[in-house]
């Protein structure tokens, strides 16, 4: 190798280790603990496709970003966490939810979906949660159903897809939903949707778009103060964030009350961010570098990734020279925090 690649490599391993807080020796030849299986794992990026839900979009042509409506059993799920490493995982219903233009219609799918999943928690005591599916746009139906989940039915927090029809969780018509979950001190999961925009041609939604879509909910949420007037929420962002922790820098004097790069940054680092595909050499320093050590989730995106995919990137994860202390955090210690039940 020429002196010069040499140099390059060793300052790309150096700037990898400063941002996530490791030796440049740990950076550049990360190595596994205690494996997948003993790890423990808490899945805050799970999906749930309920059979007669699936059924539904099918007879309706829809996919999910792209992607085709995938098959879901609970034996299909617990094999993919018994591999990986994953003691619980709370499930979702991923973009595009409930409501596909008629606001009964979506009201009456979001209690189906979130009666079946409470079923599914019932049913494996400590495998699984669920965060509930609401009805937005529909802000009354959302608030009602966020009641009757959280309160009749347990459910561990809600997920919201960061936009519907156009329309960012942070809008101020919206206000109401976030105060009633606020009351309850939810967990709210953010979830990328459709862009409201023209696809690019071979390229499909989930492929960039998604890590868009999660961006713009989480500067809407940020620039309008939420996480300040609504202080009991805890929002999880998919997908290490989207952009954000890659370009916080560049746009966190938007989202700041005062107009400081500084002032943005506090806000934008509020947030939880899983690591859902986002564990590779080249996303997760980022991640790393930005977010609060805390605030880092684990997450697999099964079965929309299926159990290859999902099983690479928990690999990639486990690969990295992360400490122990710090591999339990992201494994489990945090949401753990988020969610005591499981303990």
């Amino acid at each position: 190798m020429k002196r010069r690649q040499v140099l390059v490599s060793m300052a790309t391993a150096a700037t990898a280790a400063a941002l996530s807080g490791l030796s440049p020796a740990q950076a550049a030849s990360p190595k596994s603990t205690s494996g997948a299986k003993a790890a423990r794992r808490i899945d805050t990026h799970q999906h749930i496709v309920p059979p007669f839900y699936g059924q539904w979009l099918e007879s309706r042509g829809i996919t999910a970003g792209g992607l085709p409506i995938p098959k879901w059993s609970a034996e299909a799920a617990l094999d993919l966490m018994d591999s990986n490493g994953i003691e619980s995982g709370i499930l979702s219903v991923s973009t595009p939810g409930v409501h596909l233009g008629n606001d009964a219609e979506a009201r009456v799918k979001a209690k189906e979906v979130n009666e079946y999943c409470a079923e599914v928690v019932d049913k494996y005591p400590g495998r699984f949660g669920f965060f509930a599916t609401l009805t937005l746009p529909d802000v009354e139906g959302a608030i009602e159903q966020a009641e009757y989940a959280l309160t009749h039915l347990k459910a561990d927090g809600v997920i919201l897809l960061a936009n519907v029809r156009g329309t960012y969780v942070g809008t101020p018509e919206w206000d109401p939903l976030l105060q009633a979950l606020d009351r309850h001190q939810a967990r709210v999961f953010i979830h990328p949707s459709e862009l409201p925009a023209p696809e690019v041609p071979g390229i499909p939604p989930y492929a960039a778009d998604f890590l868009l879509d999660t961006t713009r909910a989480a500067l809407n949420l940020a620039k309008r103060g939420c996480l300040e007037r609504y202080p009991n929420l805890k929002i999880i962002l998919s997908h290490a964030g989207g952009f954000v922790p890659y370009a916080a820098e560049r746009m966190a004097r938007i989202c700041s009350a005062d107009g400081s790069t500084e002032g943005g940054i506090r806000r934008l680092r509020q947030f939880y961010f899983d690591t859902a595909l986002s564990s590779s050499a080249y996303a997760l320093p980022a991640l790393l570098a930005f977010a609060k050590p805390e605030n880092i989730t684990f997450g697999s995106d099964w079965p929309y990734a299926n159990k290859e995919r999902s099983s690479h990137f928990t690999g990639l994860l486990d690969a990295y020279g992360f400490t122990d202390a710090q591999r339990s955090a992201i494994n489990r210690d945090n949401a753990l925090r988020l969610f005591p039940r499981l303990a």
